[in-house]
């Protein structure tokens, strides 16, 4: 009894944090440009499979996603290699780029960081 209850706990407390949590999902125009249009903050991040820049910042980009002060954020997955037209749109020319978009406007950019403290900062530019 002990052990379903302690159960039922970890469930209600991964819902609740995943409440707290950034949504990260496929990049999708139409929904972007909602978002954009409605002022929410999103973050393009923009990867490759074969990137080991881009693995080393996909556990620190999951970690600021889940923290609940980017709650609000949106986090748009876009893969380098098959979505030449939207990162031509976006001006983007490397993989391993992260975009910010505050207000509908970009509000900021990096490529190539690996640091918490610079990923966590350019997510903050969408927010701030």
């Amino acid at each position: 009894m002990k052990a379903i209850k302690t159960a039922i706990l970890l469930a209600f407390a991964a819902l609740a944090s995943a409440a707290m949590a950034g949504e990260i999902k496929p990049f999708n125009q139409a929904e972007f440009d909602k978002l954009t249009r409605e002022g929410k903050p999103v973050v393009l991040d923009i990867s490759a499979t074969w990137c080991p820049t881009c693995k080393e910042q996909k556990p620190i980009i999951d970690t600021v996603m889940k923290q609940p002060a980017y709650k609000d954020v949106t986090l748009m997955n876009i893969d380098f290699d098959s979505a030449k037209p939207t990162l031509k749109k976006f001006k983007v020319t490397m993989q391993s780029t992260l975009v910010a978009f505050k207000a509908g406007k970009e509000a900021g950019r990096s490529v190539g960081d690996t640091s918490p403290e610079g990923i966590e900062g350019l997510v903050k530019k969408a927010l701030n």
